[in-house]
This record gives C-alpha cells, sequence and structure tokens, in this order.
C-alpha cells in the first residue's frame, strides 16, 4: 500500500558538500548551524526538528526548528566527540497551531467559533491517546478545558501555554511527515586541525658534531628553540633511509659524489623502508626519545608521508607488481618533463594487486601512529586516486578519529578541492603566490566567506623547502616580515620552513623559486645565533595567536576599506564576539604607505571615541567614529595589529 504523500518540501538545507556526498568538517566544540528552506502549499502551520547524532546507533538527538523569514528555517547543534556525526530534518503539518492560527483570526473577525472549539478538542483528545501516564491524563483535561463554557480568552489563552506547546510537540499528528534525505554528516576533528603554528625543520641539519649530520638526539637539542618561538607543530620531512641508486647532489645536480646525503624524499634502501628511521638519525628507540620529550614541550610531531620509493627500496625487491613497468621490463621512474627524477619510482595505485598494496599504505601510516605520531604531512597527494586516500583515511580515522592529515598539493584548484572533501584535514594553499591587495582580498574571501569554507582549511605556509618566492628573494628582511604578519593572522593556521625563514636565507638559484644550497639535497649548518634575525618576531606573534582568541578561527575574517593600494587591512572576531583584532599591513616592503581607513565593526563604529591597543609596539591610541588615519613604514615594523578594546 503506498503511504500518503507529504505536503512539506524541505530544501537549500546548509551546510552540506556536494549533496551530502562528503562531510562538512568542524573540530570538538565548535557549532553546525543548519538552514534550511521549509514551506507546503496553503497556510498551513509547519513544524520540525533538527535531528543529529554522534554515531549511527546512538539514538537521535531532537531539536526544535526556529523559523526565519521567507520560509527559512534554523537550528544549532555542538559537536562534542570525535568521529562523524550525522544530522538531518524531519517537518510535517502543524495541525494545532494551524487551529489555533484559524481560530485567532476568526475570533478577531467577530466570527462564531463554537465548532472551531470541538475541533481543537478532537485534536487534543487524538494526542492524549499518543501519550501514556501523566501527559495523557494532561491532554485530556486540556481538551475538556477548551469545551467548557469559560471565556473565549480564557480559552485561548490556555492553549498557547508552553506546557501545552510542548506536549503537542512530543504528541501531535506526525503520521505524515518529511525527513530529508540522505542523511548529512560532519566530520569532526581535533582543535588541531583547525588552529596551530607549524614549524618545519631538517633533523640532520641540527648542531651537531657528526660528519654524516645530526642524530635525532642531537635534533632533541633544538626543541627548546622551536618551543620558544611558540609553536604548536614540528613538522620533520621523511626520516627513513635514502637511496643511492642514481642519488641527486647538491642542488639537485645529477651525479651525486661520494658523501652527499641525497634526497629525504628518494625513500628506501637496504636498511628499509617506510617504516625504518635512517641509521645516521637513530633507530626507532631514538624517535620514540623524540617524540616523548617534544611532547613535554607541548610541541606535536608531524611527520612528512611520501609514497613512493627509491630504487633501492625494498617493495622493488619484493613486491615488483606494484610499480609501472616499460615495454623493456624496467621500471618507471619519476617525470615531469623536461625534469626527471631517477632516483624515485612511483607506485602505481592501479595495479592487479591494489588491494595489498593500498593495505601496505594504510598500515605505514597505523605504524608511526603506534610510535606517537597524530598528524602527518601528505606529499603530493594530487598524484594519487581520490578514491585511495578517501578509502585509507577513513580506515585511520575509524580507529584513531584524532589524526590529522596535511595535504600538499599545489596543483589546479578542483583537485585541491577534491582532497579537501575526501578528508584531508587541511590543504596547502595559494597564499605563497598571493601578495597584492586584490589577490589577497579575493582570495582570502573565496576561503573563508563561501561554500568552500566548510570543507577546506588553509595551511599557509609562508615559505618551504620547494618554495622560495621571488617576493621574499627581492624584498629584503621586511618582506620577510610582511609575509609572516600576513600568514599568522590571515590564516588560524600557518607555517614556515625553518631555519632558512627566520634566518633571512633568500638565496635562489637564478629564475627560479629553489633555494640555493637547499638542504633536500645537502646537510646545512645553520648559526641561529646571528643577529638581524626574525625569531623575536615570531615568538611575539605566536604569543599574540594563544591569547587573542579571534586569530584562532578563519570564518570571521573581514576586510575593510583603506584609502590605499599598498596597505591591507582586516579583522576578525572571537566567537563569543568579545575579541576583536584588526591587522594593518604595508605590502610594500621599501616604502612608507598611510592613508584612512573604514574600521566600520558595528560594536566600535557607533562610539565617538574608543581605544585602540597596537599590540607590536605596545602603544595605545584613541580613535574616533569609523574612518581614521594610519601610517606604516616597513624599515621600522610592516604591520600593525591593533587590539579593539570594547566599550563596557
Amino acid at each position: 500500500m503506498i503511504s500518503k504523500p507529504s505536503r512539506v518540501v524541505i530544501e537549500n538545507v546548509l551546510p552540506q558538500v556536494d549533496g551530502g556526498r562528503f562531510p562538512v568538517k568542524r573540530v570538538v566544540g565548535e557549532t553546525v548551524t543548519v538552514t534550511a528552506d521549509i514551506h507546503a502549499d496553503g497556510h498551513d502551520r509547519l513544524f520540525g526538528f533538527l535531528k543529529y547524532r554522534p554515531a549511527p546507533s546512538s539514538p537521535w538527538v531532537l531539536l526544535p526548528l526556529k523559523p526565519l523569514p521567507n520560509d527559512a528555517w534554523t537550528a544549532v547543534f555542538q559537536v562534542i566527540e570525535l568521529g562523524d556525526y550525522e544530522y538531518t530534518l524531519e517537518a510535517w503539518i502543524d495541525r494545532f497551531a494551524t487551529w489555533r492560527t484559524e481560530l485567532e483570526k476568526k475570533i478577531a473577525a467577530g466570527q462564531e467559533v463554537k465548532n472551531e472549539f470541538i475541533e481543537g478538542a478532537q485534536l487534543l483528545q487524538a494526542a492524549a491517546a499518543r501519550a501514556t501516564g501523566q501527559e495523557n491524563y494532561f491532554l485530556n483535561e486540556q481538551a475538556k478545558a477548551l469545551l467548557q463554557k469559560s471565556s473565549v480568552e480564557a480559552r485561548l489563552k490556555l492553549m498557547a501555554s508552553d506546557s501545552l506547546t510542548e506536549a503537542l510537540i512530543r504528541y501531535g499528528d506526525r503520521h505524515v511527515t518529511t525527513v530529508y534525505a540522505p542523511t548529512l554528516h560532519v566530520s569532526v576533528e581535533p582543535e588541531r586541525a583547525r588552529y596551530g603554528a607549524w614549524y618545519e625543520m631538517f633533523p640532520r641539519s641540527a648542531k651537531t658534531t657528526h660528519k654524516h649530520g645530526a642524530t635525532l638526539r642531537d635534533a632533541e637539542m633544538q626543541l627548546d628553540y622551536v618551543a620558544r618561538m611558540g609553536f604548536d607543530v614540528l613538522y620533520l620531512p621523511p626520516i627513513h633511509p635514502i637511496g643511492k641508486s642514481f642519488r641527486k647532489g647538491p642542488n639537485n645536480i645529477a651525479q651525486a659524489k661520494p658523501g652527499d646525503p641525497g634526497s629525504p624524499w628518494a625513500i628506501g634502501a637496504e636498511e628499509g623502508g617506510h617504516k625504518a628511521i635512517h641509521p645516521d638519525l637513530g633507530t626507532l628507540k631514538d624517535f620514540d626519545h623524540f617524540v616523548a620529550a617534544a611532547r613535554k614541550k607541548s610541541l606535536s610531531i608531524a611527520l612528512d608521508i611520501a609514497f613512493q620509493c627509491s630504487p633501492d627500496h625494498p617493495y622493488v625487491r619484493e613486491h615488483p607488481e606494484w610499480f609501472r613497468h616499460r615495454p623493456d621490463g624496467s621500471i618507471k621512474y619519476a617525470e615531469n618533463p623536461p625534469k626527471k627524477y631517477e632516483d624515485i619510482y612511483p607506485l602505481d595505485f592501479e595495479c592487479e594487486a591494489w588491494e595489498a598494496l593500498w593495505n601496505e599504505l594504510r598500515d605505514v601510516v597505523l605504524f608511526w601512529i603506534s610510535h606517537g605520531v597524530v598528524i602527518f604531512r601528505v606529499d603530493n597527494p594530487h598524484t594519487k586516486p581520490y578514491a585511495f586516500w578517501e578509502w585509507m583515511i577513513k580506515e585511520i580515522r575509524a580507529k584513531h578519529p584524532e589524526t590529522i592529515f596535511l595535504a600538499e598539493a599545489f596543483t589546479r584548484p578542483k583537485v585541491m578541492a577534491q582532497l579537501a572533501k575526501v578528508g584531508f584535514s587541511q590543504s596547502y594553499s595559494y597564499f605563497t603566490w598571493r601578495n597584492t591587495k586584490v589577490e589577497l582580498t579575493e582570495y582570502f574571501t573565496e576561503l573563508t566567506q563561501t561554500p568552500v569554507r566548510e570543507y577546506m582549511r588553509p595551511n599557509l605556509f609562508v615559505n618551504t623547502p620547494d618554495i622560495l618566492h621571488a617576493y621574499l628573494q627581492t624584498g629584503g628582511r621586511p618582506a620577510s616580515l610582511i609575509r609572516l604578519f600576513l600568514a599568522a593572522t590571515l590564516g588560524a593556521t600557518y607555517g614556515i620552513y625553518g631555519p632558512a625563514f627566520e634566518l633571512v636565507d633568500v638565496r635562489a638559484i637564478a629564475g627560479t623559486e629553489d633555494y640555493q644550497d637547499s638542504e633536500k639535497y645537502q646537510i646545512r649548518q645553520w648559526d641561529l645565533d646571528q643577529p638581524g634575525t626574525l625569531p623575536e618576531w615570531i615568538t611575539q606573534v605566536n604569543h599574540l595567536r594563544k591569547t587573542h582568541p579571534a586569530l584562532q578561527w578563519d570564518h570571521s575574517l573581514r576586510f575593510h576599506e583603506i584609502q590605499n593600494d599598498g596597505l591591507l587591512a582586516y579583522s576578525k572576531t572571537s566567537v563569543d564576539g568579545k575579541d576583536i583584532i584588526l591587522t594593518v599591513i604595508n605590502l610594500d616592503p621599501v616604502n612608507p604607505r598611510e592613508g584612512w581607513m573604514r574600521f566600520d565593526v558595528k560594536t566600535m563604529a557607533k562610539e565617538t571615541a574608543y581605544p585602540m591597543h597596537e599590540l607590536l609596539s605596545d602603544a595605545h591610541y584613541t580613535w574616533h567614529g569609523e574612518w581614521n588615519f594610519v601610517r606604516i613604514d616597513p624599515g621600522l615594523c610592516p604591520a600593525q595589529i591593533f587590539h579593539a578594546e570594547l566599550p563596557s
């Protein structure tokens, strides 16, 4: 028998990603504000619930939907557990509310309402039949009261009581409802997925007297240095054995000399593969000690995951079926014409033995989780199938929902977006190549104020071992500070590759974004105590990020009008609205810039005068109204970061 169709339509439900194909993202403690258009034919009143639960086996939690203008409805729920939440909407014709509305109209028009009271009593009696115990008694008593000969006004007031409304929400006529499908999902991750400062370091270049570079025990001595600057995550490039075949020399020359250490991304040698430590760095026991020492300093270790192999990797010998082969039987090495990477063999994710390969790569991640790593920076994920990442991330998070994955994919926008959708917690971004006022405004408006924000969280790395932008190469120390302040205040998550960044090593191979004497191919010895460098500035800005909640979120970012194309102004507000940070940056690393800026935050602009605390210089100002004058000299400091002190 065909069930009676519902007259209620639920559409335009937000948030959702690709019609519910992928989950939206939140971290523990955040809220999900759900909106939808819900309507029906005619003038009947509607009612409905937002339904959510942390797991399919849990009972639904029901929240009444609140009406908004133009047939829109909303409700908000909070996610408090790691893992996957699901939510949907259910709505129906509210026959009692419809009856009450029509009754009020007829009474206002002076019409006879005897039959209407009988109809109302029948609705209450039907609800009572669906109730039990005390609520059955209560609803029947209300039906009797409706038929008594008390005044119309008294009976009408009785029908509007909160207790009756609540009882009818539970026991009203809901035999024909509309449930939104498909059920939508929220992926709930740790706070570090939303907010944090990352520091990238090659452990083999830590200070040491060893001729083959530093060990992990040596690198432990540098943990204090990183922690003092206020970083939350210490990211290590691959720490595995490095192949000798076709090893690259300094600055990526084709032939390495004896003693050249090779690229850490050419993974695998006779000492082992992706589950092994390079013997020059130490042992797994040393790595465990390193992770524990970092944890004591409130540093989480992020490990590089690069699913590729050197020709010497044990996989090549043990599982040749996991690689692509040429007609002559040789294994294909990596190429990006005209570049050739003979020291790297890509894996074939579509080989006949793909299931065994996928399981092994999942087990690599599980292996490092067993050694205390829960954050992974994934190298070039855009060169592997989406389906693999979606499967693997789900497999990992089913056992370890605290795991965070960062996608290092500098590629086409839709490819980056798809990787974020299939499960990556964070994404490298185009920030490095956005340097003008127009570029920065357009890009960060897209990231924070459009549907992209529901699934993509940018991690704003100022530089990487692969990318030294021309802006940094030519702008000197002020340019490095400008990019630092932009990254740390535009993004809740940002990172630097050090010590190259804070020591302002901006030497590049001519005509490229490649570092001269790159650590990718050789061991560097850094003088961390040299004058004129940036650690004090980095420490200060990281301290501001920790003490001002406004800087720990992205979605409140708002750009402000400022009458100079070389100046960029934007603010962020904390979730509770009590912390407002305004950043004004001179994008010109050479010349002072000045102009009038419109600070039209409602809380502040209505005040004729209000205090502004400039946090970098600790200067205090009094601003008046919306428009105020700013001047920034990059030779002194290229940015001003204001704390807007709210009126009491």
